[in-house]
């Protein structure tokens, strides 16, 4: 019996499905508070460009790395099993990191050590998510689950910096970790209800060759060699400098306050929070198009990354040149909607073109290579945040990221789906 017959959907697949996503939404947004919290605590502790280069690098470096192991191990043993081990492991290392700051010990590179671990752990666990979703759902709802994902995901999101905010001026730091604690076991109670085949293990000497021969299988294909080599430029010429957009909110719009009718953002923490939340409600918006109108009238997934490209480009000049916070606000929730234009066709494009027993191997290669592109771009424009305003590091990332949407589409137009 082949791999693809062993992980065949069944005609039941919405249980699974709706396990599987909500236990991923229990455990990403428990994760995301914790983030936050400690990013922000980093940020305003120290407002350094250099600093912020250091977290990005603790924060993507590590599931860069793992990830090429974690892309073999996918497509080789329990993708379940490598779903919810993570989640265990990293909620190990939160209370232990809760423990030594109640305890008074809040040493920087205490921060550091978890991010990575942290970040290891989302190694293993993307590509296994990634790679599991084609295994309990029928192909031709790919695009609409995934589009759900990213949906419930963004609405996480929301919650998640609108939470951060709240307990940041309320609760101390050790006591907000336990969120994740508390979120991650139910997490993996979910994930454990799911029904699904085993996979047969593979030897560690052949981990390396894996990984080569998953390499060469991407490389043969040249709308999955596209999707890869593109989206490792975007992050690093474009998300990269996103991640400077909370240097941005903390300098640029420092002791300005908005009032937004239902609330005012006057603290760096609600601002911090707001600047997350627009992007997340873009992100919603973008998901819940796809997931209803979308997946019904779009079918070609390359064209929807082009175009998202397209728009993240422009949106990121807009950011560089916002006047004010409302403005920049605007423009982020615009960002927000680009992006999620391309994150799910992306993924649903990577999973109806690649063979099931190399799935693992192809989502390991992208979150390899995207990890590897955020860090190198914060080696780059971490530094110069230090010496030139960061708006103009914003129109130079959008600028360069128009050329990777026009390049994707005439691809499109070229080259046919791969088989």
């Amino acid at each position: 019996m082949t791999l693809t017959q062993l992980t065949q959907p069944t005609r039941h697949w919405r249980r699974p499905v709706a396990l599987l996503l909500t236990g991923q939404a229990l455990s990403l947004i428990g994760s995301s508070i914790v983030q936050y919290a400690i990013v922000w605590h980093l940020v305003m502790r120290t407002d350094s460009g250099i600093a912020m280069t250091v977290i990005m690098l603790c924060a993507a470096l590590p599931q860069a790395v793992v990830s090429l192991f974690g892309g073999v191990w996918a497509d080789r043993w329990s993708r379940k099993l490598l779903i919810m081990l993570p989640d265990g492991i990293i909620a190990v290392v939160t209370v232990a990191l809760s423990l030594f700051i109640a305890h008074g010990a809040d040493a920087l590179v205490l921060f550091f050590v978890v991010l990575a671990i942290r970040s290891a752990g989302a190694g293993v666990q993307t590509p296994a998510v990634q790679s599991f979703i084609p295994d309990i759902t029928p192909e031709d709802r790919l695009l609409r689950v995934n589009s759900i994902n990213g949906t419930i995901q963004s609405v996480n999101m929301i919650a998640a910096p609108a939470l951060a905010a709240v307990l940041v001026n309320l609760v101390p730091l050790w006591a907000i970790l336990y969120v994740d604690v508390t979120t991650a076991s139910i997490g993996i109670v979910f994930v454990a209800l799911i029904r699904a085949a085993k996979m047969a293990p593979t030897s560690a000497r052949s981990v390396v060759g894996e990984m080569r021969a998953g390499l060469r299988y991407a490389w043969r294909f040249p709308r999955i060699r596209a999707v890869l080599v593109s989206y490792t430029a975007v992050c690093f010429i474009n998300i990269a400098p996103m991640n400077l957009t909370m240097l941005l909110m903390n300098r640029g719009f420092q002791g300005q306050s908005l009032d937004l009718g239902f609330t005012v953002l006057h603290t760096a923490s609600d601002k911090l929070a707001a600047n997350e939340m627009a992007w997340s409600l873009g992100m919603v918006l973008g998901g819940a198009l796809l997931a209803t109108v979308g997946a019904r009238v779009f079918h070609d997934n390359m064209a929807l990354l082009a175009a998202s490209f397209l728009a993240m480009g422009a949106c990121t000049v807009a950011l560089g040149l916002a006047p004010t916070l409302l403005a920049y606000l605007i423009v982020d929730f615009l960002i927000g909607v680009g992006t999620a234009l391309g994150s799910s066709p992306t993924y649903t494009l990577l999973q109806q073109e690649t063979a099931s027993d190399m799935q693992g191997r192809v989502f390991g290669l992208l979150t390899t290579f995207s990890g590897f592109g955020t860090p190198l771009g914060m080696l780059v424009f971490g530094p110069l945040a230090e010496v030139m305003d960061v708006q103009t590091i914003f129109v130079v990332g959008g600028v360069l990221t128009i050329p990777l949407g026009v390049w994707l589409w005439r691809l499109n137009r070229r080259v046919p789906a791969s088989p």
